[in-house]
């Protein structure tokens, strides 16, 4: 084994293509390998792979390009027909701008991987104008386009600000993504942002992919819990308001939610005291009793309980408002708990009758997911009423009902309701509806602090505008310690340091796959090097000064005829952008776009570091390399706006 094809295979995936490979006639690794090349293929390696077919992007991909080439190639040289081909991108220490894995083919063509990729290869620069040389390693063929196919694909994108982007077509259906859905007896918190700002960039990334979207939310506005904050309100509050106080509506009926919370655990403890038992205590704590009185006062219409509860929510709709924008979150319709929690009970009933649904001796409705490897779940309770899976039973249905162009729904919720998800989406499959199938639960990880687990009832909770401010802080603190702020004005600094502080907060949260825990650390997200949103922010402000120091048409056309290295890696890393798009939006994974963008930048700071821009002597060559920056630069407004991250002119 030479040093190449050994240094080669330190790649922990290529390494199992290569064993597959030898394995292939074993059913059971064949389908692990159709497994991990398939569906999680760019889970597991993009931005560093192409996808064969990506699903609606205009221009053709050099892997759409090459594919039916090689196809023909196998057909002329082996007279054999093949109907997929393996891409990937080539690794840094080849020559080459993409690689076509040879070991797949094995299975039909009885040859040495190494002569049957130099057999193709010849066949690809012989007949493809697209390809100049190749070079195989081991069971590679990595294949060299040709600087003229790069500077076309220049020209075709250089004036269009929304390269990527695929407009909705009016035949697709519609998408609908929920988020946020707080609770409206506390202000937002950590674990709200990262809610808000998956489900806000999803949607985004769905839009960008055509479909048309819809963004929702239902807010939990009845209930014990919003009890609570109510009559502690009526015990403590002496009629404060948010405009006696000062403070935002959410906050003042959160702090209230945390009161409730101390005079019970103060009325349990008297109680154990008196010789109850905890579970009689908490039970049997007056407060706790006259907050059940006061929910059923509530589901009987009582005048002046819903005269109080509607006050009071409306104190936090309003507080709310303002974290959505200064969050730079929107929704364009609101469900409310108070109209939907009684949806889903006449669906109970047409369960029944076509066997979806089972009734009990005690009269609680059940369905039994048994055999689906789930369990028995109750949808109607003996005396009638409703549970939460009920209820989202009919918000699911009247949703369609609302917006007949609904074919799919995104739910961004914590992973602590995996399973109520499961059970969600196969309830309304065996209901037979047939959207049920574009049902996606959008599960993600807690969000942690280095000082430990947030708690509502005892307001230990990270506030979301408390976070954003501290963030703008930092941001304030280090952009001053750098000392680069001459010429900006006063109110200048003061959206730079917006822009960089919340930039830091959604970066370091969406950078993250949606499935892994996230501890935030505030410092560590402000950092103006690495990966992190500021350094990105700082590349296109550099490339924003460059564009301003040229002052040049950049409709001009410069003659150019080869490429430096690195103005070639320049343009694949940005010919890529549509499919990361896709993916993307396939995988519901504002991550693929965060560390594309990444990469992307880094990419751009070694061309920058290398080669000459401004100061170039040859003009086609100097207004070519701006021209690039600028691209470099709306790639990554696009980006970033996919993920609701502004991108400063200066820095």
């Amino acid at each position: 084994m030479d040093n190449n094809f050994g240094f080669f295979y330190e790649n922990t995936f290529e390494f199992a293509v290569f064993c597959c490979h030898f394995l292939w006639e074993i059913p059971i690794f064949a389908t692990l390998k159709k497994m991990v090349l398939g569906l999680g293929f760019w889970v597991l390696v993009l931005p560093k792979t192409y996808n064969p077919r990506p699903k609606k992007t205009k221009k053709m991909t050099l892997s759409q390009i090459l594919t039916p080439s090689i196809e023909k190639a196998v057909q002329a040289l082996f007279d054999i027909a093949i109907d997929k081909v393996e891409f990937q991108t080539t690794r840094k220490e080849f020559e080459g701008d993409i690689t076509m894995v040879i070991f797949p083919l094995l299975k039909v063509i009885k040859s040495n991987p190494v002569e049957l990729g130099n057999k193709i290869g010849n066949y690809l620069v012989e007949n493809v104008s697209e390809v100049s040389k190749f070079n195989v390693v081991s069971g590679f063929l990595n294949i060299v386009i040709s600087d003229e196919y790069y500077l076309n694909f220049f020209n075709e994108i250089r004036g269009n600000e929304k390269f990527g982007f695929v407009t909705p077509s009016a035949d697709d259906k519609a998408v609908m993504v929920e988020y946020s859905s707080p609770n409206t007896n506390k202000p937002l918190h950590l674990g709200h942002v990262r809610n808000n700002l998956l489900g806000y960039s999803v949607a985004e990334i769905i839009k960008a992919s055509g479909k048309k979207v819809y963004k929702t939310q239902i807010i939990n506005d009845r209930g014990i819990h919003i009890c609570k904050s109510m009559l502690a309100w009526q015990k403590f509050g002496n009629g404060e308001t948010p405009a006696s106080t000062g403070l935002k509506g959410d906050k003042l009926v959160g702090n209230y939610y945390v009161a409730f919370d101390k005079e019970y655990k103060v009325e349990i403890a008297q109680l154990i005291a008196q010789g109850k038992t905890e579970d009689e205590a908490k039970k049997q704590a007056p407060i706790i009793i006259e907050a059940q009185e006061m929910l059923l006062k509530w589901e009987a219409g009582d005048e002046e309980v819903i005269s109080l509860w509607k006050t009071m929510n409306q104190w936090v709709y309003d507080g709310f408002e303002t974290t959505y924008k200064n969050l730079g979150v929107d929704f364009d319709q609101y469900y409310y708990e108070s109209n939907t929690y009684l949806l889903g009970k006449d669906v109970v009933q047409i369960g029944l009758e076509k066997g979806v649904f089972e009734k009990d001796p005690d009269g609680s409705v059940w369905i039994d997911l048994t055999d689906e490897g789930l369990d028995r779940k109750i949808v109607l309770r003996s005396d009638g009423t409703a549970v939460y899976m009920t209820q989202d039973i009919g918000t699911a249905i009247q949703r369609v009902k609302d917006f007949p162009d609904v074919g799919g729904m995104v739910y961004t919720v914590g992973n602590e309701q995996d399973y109520h998800f499961k059970v969600l989406f196969l309830i309304l499959k065996k209901l037979g509806f047939d959207w049920s199938k574009n049902l996606f639960h959008l599960s993600y990880g807690m969000v942690d602090l280095p000082s430990g687990k947030m708690k509502s009832r005892e307001g230990t909770v990270v506030d979301a505008d408390d976070l954003m401010q501290e963030m703008t802080d930092t941001a304030q603190k280090i952009s001053e310690d750098l000392g680069k702020l001459d010429g900006f004005s006063a109110e200048e600094k003061a959206k730079l340091f917006k822009t960089i502080g919340l930039g830091a907060l959604k970066y370091y949260i969406l950078k993250v796959d949606p499935k892994k825990r996230i501890l935030f650390d505030p410092e560590e997200s402000v950092d103006f090097a690495g990966n992190t949103g500021p350094f990105i922010q700082y590349t296109y402000a550099r490339i924003q000064s460059i564009i301003r120091k040229a002052n040049f048409d950049f409709s001009t056309n410069p003659k150019i005829e080869s490429l430096h290295e690195k103005e070639k890696e320049l343009l694949k890393q940005i010919e890529l952008f549509p499919e990361v798009i896709q993916n993307a939006a396939q995988n519901h994974s504002p991550a693929l776009i965060a560390n594309y963008t990444y990469d992307l930048v880094r990419e751009y700071n070694s061309f920058y570091q290398t080669v000459s821009i401004l100061g170039e002597e040859d003009l086609d060559k100097k207004i070519f390399r701006v021209q690039l920056s600028k691209k470099v630069a709306e790639t990554i407004a696009s980006a970033f706006q996919l993920m609701g991250i502004e991108v400063p002119e200066r820095m």
